[in-house]
């Protein structure tokens, strides 16, 4: 619940607030009005919801819908001219967050906060940190793989880092249920669209940066997906920087006034003697890890999430036995197929996690290795040149080019866009089960491997802007074993 006297005050305070106008005239201050329900969907609207207008394609059509639903008031940085008052602000994202925060009691408050940002990694990490967390503490999950709010219901997020009225209900029913901590993906998009304004973690987490998510509908240049990147160093009140992360000085100047912990080749915190499910460290940790999911950027994920969760609470008991036992959905999940090759289902969906996970399986299979990929569509272009450039540096791979949520595009033409780069044959075959197919009929030994990259534990493809079902490219790969 909000009065409109306390939600005009906050923005007030935030210098966001411009005037109220009510059928052509103008009020500075309205009384004497409680909302107990805040909602950005149309659909959604009552007497007593404050309803905010945000989105380039918004229409006039929804809000008068939502009128004469009932609706009384919305927030806007336009004029519709309806028939109720409007509370105009400068930017109604930003007050989005802040009446969130709000109307939800200030649950952020209530909660220890810990975000993870970087072009990869960021779920990896966060399944790290919720294990070990888990151990003696009561944390909440927001990941792109997999949200739970009570540690027991675990549900598919629309979206990495939520719409902050979404974000906020989601912290505080988190609290309703006994949770402790809050461990979250905060995406360069989440600071673009002021998911998270206002809000300060308690520990922010960076790992790494490499041009991706620029295009027409990102990122216009990797300057401005830089900048976003970094606004969680500004906004959390300690930090863990990856020294090994291109642009590193940067980021280690701007942290140097608060309290921060380094990792990797050059900080005291480094892993040494890296083995396939084992590890050690040195520095803060000096310990010897047990893992499940191979490759040493998954370990580096998992001191990242360690040295963080330490800030947090964490023993180094806790620390062991989360590391030992978090596995990720789509994340490095193995199969064997009956004539001993195996079969590596992965979420590599840009240049870098590509180029890891092409490493860690050619360090283990020593065979034919039969990649089968694709690349979204309207979204991340950059990431097609970068694909193409990097497996014609591998030309021992066998490459098949397929479908990966192509959107409104022509996975055929997103795939010779792809193969534009590549100076060696490969194979295009637009349904990606048939690729799949293809894929695991090439192998026939121990040492062989197949890669599906891209869709991860996706059971669906975004095809003209609706999501279609799809089995899943390990439930598919199982088929053909």
């Amino acid at each position: 619940m909000i009065t409109i006297e306390n939600a005009l005050k906050i923005l007030k305070n935030g210098h966001n607030f411009r005037e109220i106008i009510d059928k052509g005239e103008y009020y500075y201050n309205i009384t004497d009005v409680t909302f107990d329900n805040i909602s950005y969907d149309s659909r959604d609207v009552t007497a007593s919801t404050l309803f905010f207008v945000k989105g380039d394609n918004f229409k006039k059509e929804f809000l008068r819908k939502a009128v004469e639903s009932g609706l009384r008031f919305y927030v806007s940085e336009t004029d519709f001219e309806v028939t109720i008052p409007v509370i105009l602000v400068n930017d109604v994202k930003q007050a989005m967050s802040l009446l969130a925060m709000e109307f939800y009691g200030n649950p952020q408050d209530k909660l220890k906060l810990l975000a993870f940002t970087g072009t990869k990694g960021k779920t990896t990490s966060a399944y790290f940190a919720y294990h070990i967390l888990q151990q003696s503490h009561q944390p909440a999950l927001l990941s792109t793989m997999n949200t739970t709010l009570d540690g027991e219901h675990f549900f598919k997020s629309t979206l990495t880092t939520p719409e902050s009225l979404d974000l906020f209900k989601m912290m505080a029913t988190a609290l309703e249920n006994g949770r402790t901590h809050l461990i979250m993906e905060v995406s360069s998009q989440a600071y673009l669209k002021k998911r998270v304004y206002g809000l300060t973690f308690d520990v922010g987490v960076f790992l790494n940066i490499s041009p991706d998510h620029i295009g027409p509908i990102e990122h216009p240049t990797f300057e401005d997906y830089f900048y976003h990147k970094r606004l969680l160093m500004e906004n959390s009140r300690t930090v863990v920087v990856n020294s090994e992360m291109d642009y590193f000085q940067v980021v280690a100047e701007q942290v140097a006034s608060i309290e921060h912990d380094f990792y990797g080749q050059y900080s005291d915190n480094q892993i040494h003697h890296s083995q396939a499910f084992s590890f050690e460290t040195s520095g803060i940790l000096t310990e010897k890890f047990d893992i499940q999911l191979i490759g040493r950027f998954n370990q580096e994920n998992a001191l990242a999430a360690s040295l963080a969760c330490l800030r947090l609470g964490a023993t180094i008991s806790d620390i062991k036995k989360g590391i030992a036992a978090t596995r990720v959905p789509g994340r490095m999940e193995v199969l064997t197929q009956n004539n001993g090759a195996k079969v590596f289902v992965d979420y590599a969906h840009n240049g870098v996690s590509l180029a890891n996970l092409l490493s860690v399986v050619q360090e283990h299979q020593k065979g034919k290795i039969v990649l089968v990929l694709g690349a979204t569509g309207n979204k991340g272009e950059s990431r097609r040149k970068d694909f193409g450039q990097l497996l014609n540096r591998h030309p021992e791979l066998i490459v098949i080019l397929t479908a990966d949520d192509p959107n409104y595009e022509d996975p055929i033409a997103i795939a010779k866009e792809i193969a534009s780069y590549i100076s060696f044959d490969v194979y295009t075959i637009a349904d990606r089960k048939e690729a799949i197919k293809k894929a695991l009929s090439l192998t026939n030994k121990e040492g062989d491997a197949v890669i599906l990259a891209g869709k991860g534990a996706d059971c669906y493809q975004i095809i003209n802007g609706e999501k279609t079902d799809y089995l899943g490219d390990y439930a598919i790969a199982e088929r053909y074993l």
